[in-house]
């Protein structure tokens, strides 16, 4: 990524995080709790109307991804309060602790039950009733799923255009894992539902119950790759991830042309939520540079660092020996 694109980057997410994109996030997280809760109902009544595991098991994934909007809700509205003399780095990465959580429960509530209903209905069989409501369900959850998908992709779409960069990059990439967990569980969604009309479509024409249970197993392991994937990318984030390595060497370059900088010693980036990063460097200064100047030095390279990469909110340099001059 070039300093151009990233400066696009880094400035298109401190608007989002700044301004309206927490709106917009928080927008689209209720457009897809509000049509999970209508269809995890549906999904329910049709499962037991029908006797449908696949129907059954698409019913608790609605559900666990209903619980995971509202831990998605949770973590908007808690990571975005400002900082204080307890947490002086702000709550920013609070957010990532709530959304890894919503993985687990999308793991625990909707994988672990889809797999263990497909198993039973292998070992056990199961009688199947009628299809019908559970095809007008399945219909009907498509289109909802498909205009929460939709209203995800909207944004998705726009922070990659004005990144320049491809929507599967910036969804691999994003700091902001709300957004990719509703484009992922609902993409899942929809594809779970298509196995479940065709574990449905198999058992009326076969008569048996091993299509139903089949589809109700690969709906728990399409959950349990959307869990993993998204409880990895939140874990790499809580941990602390750092700025592309690109980045890196353009913020090292910033801080070395600097005047009174010698040398870069020794650099961290941190991104610490949407639209925060921090930058910490143990810098070398000139020896002929004095107090003064070593301090206007200081301001100079976070007011350049600030100017050029919009997202960092705070840098912290350390004066430190150069690597000749350290006592033994």
């Amino acid at each position: 990524m070039t300093n151009r694109a990233y400066s696009r980057f880094v400035d298109s997410v401190e608007a989002k995080g700044t301004q309206d994109g927490t709106g917009e996030s928080t927008v689209t997280v209720l457009v897809a709790a509000g049509a999970n809760l209508g269809i995890a109902v549906a999904k329910a009544a049709g499962g037991m109307i029908s006797g449908s595991s696949a129907m059954l098991s698409e019913a608790a994934h609605s559900v666990a991804d209903t619980v995971t909007e509202l831990l998605l809700l949770t973590a908007l509205k808690r990571s975005a309060r400002p900082a204080d003399p307890e947490h002086p780095l702000g709550y920013g990465q609070e957010r990532y602790v709530w959304a890894l959580l919503a993985s687990v429960a999308t793991f625990v509530g909707g994988a672990v039950f889809s797999v263990y209903d497909g198993v039973h209905t292998l070992t056990h069989g199961e009688d199947p009733g009628d299809p019908l409501v559970s095809y007008v369900i399945l219909a009907v959850a498509f289109l909802l799923e498909g205009y929460s998908l939709r209203t995800g992709l909207r944004q998705a779409r726009g922070e990659a255009a004005r990144l320049h960069r491809p929507l599967r990059h910036y969804l691999r990439w994003t700091s902001d894992t709300t957004v990719k967990a509703v484009v992922m569980e609902d993409s899942a969604a929809l594809v779970g539902l298509v196995l479940a009309a065709g574990g449905l479509l198999g058992g009326q024409l076969t008569g048996s119950g091993a299509w139903d249970g089949t589809a109700a197993v690969l709906i728990g392991l399409l959950l349990v790759y959307v869990a993993w994937v998204l409880g990895r990318s939140n874990a790499q984030l809580l941990i602390g991830r750092a700025l592309p390595p690109d980045v890196r060497e353009a913020v090292r370059a910033r801080l070395s042309a600097v005047p009174q900088v010698a040398e870069v010693l020794e650099l961290v980036t941190l991104v610490q939520g949407p639209g925060e990063v921090l930058i910490a460097a143990k810098v070398d200064f000139r020896d002929l540079a004095t107090a003064a100047e070593i301090e206007w030095a200081c301001e100079e390279a976070e007011r350049d660092l600030r100017a050029r990469f919009p997202a960092v909110r705070r840098v912290f340099l350390d004066p430190t020996p150069g690597r000749g001059q350290r006592a033994p």
